[in-house]
């Protein structure tokens, strides 16, 4: 007499559901890890942004001071994957008064892994050895994930866009950066 095999279909089902499994597990290191990144480079890019203000102190013949906010992506010019395609939310103080004219601020970048770069900026700081970087620098503090351990410093220019349409004080500005980082 032959042995006869029930197979329910919950049986099926599981086993097609842990084999599908298996594969996913054999085959995620290689979708989850990608390439890696490299641990140091030079790397041009632009960031896209809007400027938004938040609260302003305004005295006729004095000074202003305006909080900012600034939201935009960036966009490497090789075309690489470094800071290609983040998201990029900054927060700023514009200082204008009498022979005091600076911004000053700290921004994050976000990739598509939710993975951050974090840095402050101060105008003031120029570096005079890239003379076409004139408006001001940033200093790369640290990092998540991927860019856990990133420094850097990221001498900046300002290229100012048309103004926006609408009420609010709303402008946009296109800030090219030519970034040398590390990761340790």
């Amino acid at each position: 007499m032959k042995p006869t095999t029930v197979t329910s279909a919950a049986a099926i089902k599981t086993a097609k559901a842990a084999l599908l499994t298996g594969m996913l597990l054999a085959l995620a290191p290689g979708v989850v890890l990608g390439a890696p990144i490299a641990k140091k480079g030079t790397t041009p890019y632009v960031t896209h942004f809007i400027f938004r203000p938040l609260h302003s102190i305004d005295i006729p013949g004095l000074g202003t001071a305006t909080a900012l906010e600034a939201v935009g992506t960036t966009q490497n010019m090789k075309g690489e994957e470094m800071l290609d395609k983040m998201s990029a939310q900054c927060t700023a103080l514009s200082v204008d008064s009498g022979d005091k004219k600076y911004i000053d601020g700290a921004c994050v970048l976000a990739d598509k892994d939710g993975d951050k770069i974090f840095s402050t900026f101060d105008t003031r700081d120029k570096d005079k050895s890239q003379a076409d970087m004139n408006c001001g620098t940033h200093i790369i503090t640290g990092g998540t994930g991927k860019y856990e351990g990133i420094t850097g410093s990221e001498p900046f220019a300002c290229i100012a866009m048309p103004a926006l349409a609408g009420p609010g004080g709303y402008t946009a500005m296109d800030i090219p950066h030519n970034t040398t980082w590390e990761i340790k």
